[in-house]
C-alpha cells in the first residue's frame, strides 16, 4: 500500500463562515481533505458548502453524520438543496448513539444515500461488524481513536475484504502545549464511554496513546499512521476556538510546501 495522505478535521460548531477561511488555509497547505464533524449545534454540510465555494482542489467530508439523528433521505436533499460538488464529497455517516439496529440503521443509509446519488460513503465504524459493513456496502471507513498497529491490522483485513475500500483514520492532534488540557479533556471523556472504554480495554492501550499531543511527536506519528492508513485525519485541538488558531495548526502541521 502506497503511503496515505494527510487531511485536516474540524467541527461544525464553528459554523460556516469560520471553517471557510480555514478551508482556504487547509487547501494553500497542502491537505488533502478537509473533514468537518456535524454535531447538533453545526451543521456539516452547511459548512462544507461554505468551504467549496473558496476552494478548487480540496476534498470535503462529514466526519461524521449520525443517521440516527439525521435521517438518509434528509441529508441526500441538504446535500442536492446546497449544490455540493459530489466530486470532491465524502459522505461521512455513523450509526449514532442508539445502538439497537445500528448496523441495519447504517446499511439503509448506505443504500438511500447511493441512490440519491452520493457516490462516496464512508462508514464511521469501532467494531468489526460495522468496520467490514463500511468496506464491503460502502466505499470505506472513518476509524477513530487507535493507535497505528492497530489502524495497520484493520486496514489488512478490510482490503482482504474489499481491495478499494478507503481507509481513513482519525487522530486528535494538538501541537502546542496550550492545548494539552482540551486534548486530555477529551481524551477522557471519550476514555469513560463504555463503548470506547471497552475498544481500548480489547486493544490494550490507553486513550491517550491513539492521540497526537505535541509538535515534536508530529513528524513519527505521520510516518506511522501515513504507513498504516490510506488517509489519515488530523484532528485539529487547539487553544481556542479561533480562526486564527486553526490556521495555524494547518501551517504549522501542512503536509506539503507552502
Amino acid at each position: 500500500m502506497s503511503r496515505g495522505t494527510v487531511s485536516l478535521g474540524v467541527a461544525g460548531s464553528l459554523g460556516p463562515a469560520a471553517i471557510a477561511q480555514i478551508a482556504v488555509a487547509a487547501e494553500k497547505a497542502g491537505f488533502d481533505t478537509l473533514w468537518v464533524n456535524d454535531t447538533p449545534d453545526g451543521d456539516a454540510l452547511a459548512a462544507l458548502a461554505a468551504a467549496a465555494e473558496v476552494t478548487g482542489r480540496l476534498r470535503l467530508a462529514t466526519g461524521v453524520v449520525p443517521v440516527d439523528r439525521r435521517s438518509p433521505s434528509m441529508i441526500a436533499e441538504e446535500v442536492a438543496s446546497l449544490g455540493l460538488p459530489t466530486e470532491r464529497l465524502t459522505l461521512g455517516i455513523g450509526s449514532g448513539i442508539a445502538r439497537e439496529g445500528a448496523l441495519g440503521r447504517v446499511r439503509e443509509a448506505v443504500e438511500v444515500l447511493h441512490d440519491a446519488g452520493v457516490p462516496r460513503v464512508v462508514v464511521g465504524a469501532l467494531g468489526p461488524k460495522m468496520r467490514r459493513l463500511g468496506a464491503t456496502a460502502a466505499e470505506g471507513v472513518l476509524l477513530n481513536w487507535v493507535p497505528p498497529v492497530e489502524a495497520a491490522a484493520q486496514t489488512r483485513e478490510l482490503k482482504a475484504l474489499a481491495s478499494t475500500a478507503h481507509v481513513a483514520v482519525y487522530v486528535r492532534t494538538a501541537i502546542v502545549s496550550a492545548a494539552r488540557a482540551r486534548l486530555d479533556a477529551e481524551t477522557a471523556r471519550y476514555a469513560a464511554f463504555p463503548n470506547y472504554a471497552a475498544n481500548f480495554a480489547r486493544m490494550g492501550v490507553d486513550a491517550a496513546a491513539t492521540t497526537i499531543r505535541d509538535v515534536t511527536e508530529l513528524g513519527d506519528a505521520l510516518e506511522a499512521y501515513t504507513g498504516a492508513a490510506d488517509e489519515v485525519v488530523l484532528r485539529a485541538i487547539v487553544p481556542e476556538d479561533t480562526v486564527e488558531a486553526y490556521v495555524d495548526f494547518a501551517w504549522r502541521t501542512a503536509p506539503a510546501p507552502r
